[in-house]
Parts: structure tokens; C-alpha cells; sequence
């Protein structure tokens, strides 16, 4: 590894083991060693050191604003630890609302009584409760670390109470309605998409990023590798999936493959038709190009194939939910589902779909009166 002068810091994966490990250059040449399970987990470490080593050149004050606080922490500290799409979410929040509701406060004079009616006026102009909750969350973040490196003596986000967010119904299909849905995108040109939506629970940005590549039509599986996002300014953006689990592999039914080896040879002759037109990215799922398709192309398809169909409206996300409930309800062990829908934890499956389990309690039940019921028993002579 090359030598790194003061200041600097590094993060690589050690071979002998596999653990993540980050150190960064003091000032008298030595090196301060971190360690973590992942590289985000050890990167946030070294950026925190290299933060307390340079907070002197910083010029935190008692005039500092919590705008130059807030901007400072966004671009300096927290951006290397995130995904693209989330930094522009924060500094979304931070331009809009933050910086022009809060950002003129000394940081070191911020109250909680100020950011509580920092909220309240967002919820009198209509912000939904979601909107508010995350720029709380952004926020307790950010002035979470200012704790940390001494900079204020507490977060005032401990002492506020951002609005509650109500939970929403889902909408799911049933099983009759997914055979409905199927039936209704028959030789239609979103069948191959849909079915797989239906049938896995992708999330929309792992089918639009699926490859050719990762589809082993010999073992009727496919593998979650990457996941796209369209962001303004920067276009569509391949990233990481979601989180380390949603790297996963699927088995699929033999229906479903046969779908998608039909779906490859028309794209195959829409790119004859095409030439060099066509935009080569073995993209499973494109535009008439073979670029990404747009989101909005794909969500106004569905939802005229829902009104076809004669079934609810419905968000395409909820497919996802669609196709886990169907797996519960038909006695799918939820580690399974977990795995499928690629959950980080098991009680984030259970949770979302706690709503099926009492069916599920009332199946097992009647699995037991069935076998151990008065009708079943013969009484002892």
C-alpha cells in the first residue's frame, strides 16, 4: 500500500481474515489503526479521526453558524460514507429546509425550543410528517457528531419531538389477482418485467439494473448484483444494492424462465431492427434503445395495465409486498422470504408482514385439530 502523509487516511480488507481495517498518519509519523466488520463501519471511524486531527484548521467557533456547520459536515464528512442518491437526498433537505429555517443560528446557541418550532411551522405549511422526520434524522445526525468532537455540549434533537408518521396500508395482491395480473400482460411487452416483480419482489431499481449476465437460465436462477437510480444532474447511477443482503441469489419457476428466454429473443430482434442505434448495456429490461428504462415509463405501463385488468391502484413498490404476502400466506418460512426479498434481518420481514401471520397461526391450528382432534383420537379400551 502506498505511503500516505499526515492527515490522510486509508481503508483496505485484510486477506488473512477478511476484517476490514483503516488507519490514518499522525502528526509525528505514527499510524492509528481502526477496525470494523464492514468498510462503511471503518471508513466512518477513520473520517471521525481525521476530523478530530484537522478540527483545529477548521475555525469552529462560538460565531460558527449552523449553516457552515451543516455544509461542512455534508460535503467533508459525511458524503465519502454514503451512496449518491442519499448524499443529494441530504443535501436536498438541507438546502430547502434546513439551512433556510435553522441555518442562520450560532450552532452553538441552537436550542431545542428553536427546532421544535422549526417543525411545528413546516407542519402548519403542509410538509408531510415523512418530509420532517427525515430532515429531524439528518439533523440528530449531523449534531450527533458536533457531540462527539466536543463542539456542543449535547444534541438538541434529544429533546424534540419530530410529528408522528402514520403507517400506511399496503395495497397487495391476492393470489387470484396476481393471476389476473399475469393473465392481463400475456405476450404484453412489461410481461417479462411484471412476472418478475410478481413472482421475486425485486425492487424496481434491481430489475432495471438486471443483467443478462446475471441470469443462469440453466439453474433457473438470478443473481441481485447492482441497482439503478435516475438522479437529477447526474442521470442513472449503478450502485451497490441496498444493503450487503440484498446481494442475493434467486431460484426462479420454470414459467418465469421460459417468460424471459421469450422476452431475449424479441429484444434480440428489436435490436436487429434498431442497428446502431441500439445502446448496448445488457440490460435485461430497456427502453426501445436499449438504454435504462425511465421510471416513469415503466410506472405509467403498469398502472394502465392495472385499470385493464380491472384491479385496484396500486403503487408498482407494491408488488414487492404483493409477492411477499403470497409467500407467507402460502406457509413460505419467512427466512425464506427474507432471503427472496433480500431483508437485512428477519424482524424486518416479520414486521412489515405481521399482518399475515394470524392466518398463518390459524392454518397451524387447525393442522393440530386435524391430527389430534375428538374425530382423530380413538379412545383407549
Amino acid at each position: 500500500m502506498a505511503k500516505r502523509g499526515n492527515g490522510a487516511g486509508s481503508v483496505y480488507r485484510r486477506k488473512s481474515d477478511g476484517k476490514w481495517v483503516g488507519s490514518i498518519t499522525l502528526e509525528d509519523g505514527k499510524r492509528k489503526v481502526f477496525y470494523g466488520k464492514t468498510q462503511k463501519e471503518v471508513q466512518h471511524k477513520v473520517n471521525e479521526a481525521l476530523y478530530e486531527q484537522q478540527r483545529g484548521m477548521l475555525a469552529i467557533s462560538s460565531d460558527t453558524t449552523v449553516q457552515e456547520y451543516m455544509e461542512h459536515w455534508l460535503e467533508e464528512i459525511h458524503k465519502p460514507l454514503v451512496k449518491l442518491g442519499t448524499y443529494k437526498n441530504y443535501q436536498d433537505l438541507l438546502r430547502n429546509y434546513i439551512i433556510p429555517g435553522l441555518g442562520k443560528f450560532k450552532l452553538q446557541n441552537l436550542t431545542p425550543q428553536q427546532v421544535q418550532a422549526f417543525y411545528s411551522g413546516k407542519m402548519k405549511e403542509g410538509l408531510s410528517p415523512k418530509t420532517i422526520n427525515n430532515i429531524h434524522g439528518v439533523l440528530h445526525k449531523a449534531l450527533g457528531n458536533a457531540v462527539k468532537w466536543n463542539i456542543v455540549p449535547r444534541n438538541v434533537c434529544d429533546a424534540v419531538t419530530p410529528p408522528r408518521v402514520a403507517r400506511k396500508e399496503k395495497t397487495v395482491l391476492s393470489m387470484e389477482q396476481a393471476r389476473d395480473l399475469l393473465k392481463q400482460i400475456k405476450n404484453h411487452r412489461m410481461e417479462a418485467l411484471l412476472t418478475l416483480a410478481v413472482v421475486t419482489g425485486m425492487r424496481e431499481g434491481e430489475l432495471l439494473a438486471l443483467r443478462w449476465q446475471d441470469i443462469d437460465f440453466v439453474g433457473c436462477s438470478l443473481q441481485i448484483k447492482r441497482a439503478v437510480r435516475y438522479i437529477k444532474g447526474y442521470g442513472h447511477v449503478e450502485s451497490e444494492p441496498k444493503t450487503v443482503k440484498s446481494r442475493r441469489k434467486i431460484m426462479l419457476p420454470l414459467f418465469v424462465v421460459e417468460i424471459l428466454l421469450r422476452h431475449k429473443a424479441q429484444q434480440e430482434e428489436q435490436q436487429r431492427m434498431i442497428g446502431e442505434a441500439w445502446t448496448e448495456r445488457d440490460l435485461v429490461f430497456t427502453a426501445v434503445d436499449g438504454d435504462y428504462l425511465a421510471l416513469t415509463t415503466l410506472r405509467r405501463a403498469f398502472n394502465k395495465v392495472l385499470k385493464q385488468a380491472g384491479l385496484p391502484h396500486m403503487r408498482f413498490h407494491d408488488l414487492r409486498h404483493s409477492a411477499a404476502t403470497i409467500l407467507l400466506s402460502r406457509g413460505t418460512h419467512p427466512k425464506v422470504v427474507q432471503e427472496i426479498l433480500g431483508h437485512s434481518q428477519i424482524s424486518i420481514t416479520l414486521d412489515i408482514y405481521s399482518h399475515v401471520l394470524p392466518a398463518m397461526q390459524e392454518d397451524v391450528m387447525k393442522r393440530w385439530d386435524d391430527d389430534f382432534g375428538a374425530s382423530a383420537l380413538v379412545p383407549l379400551k
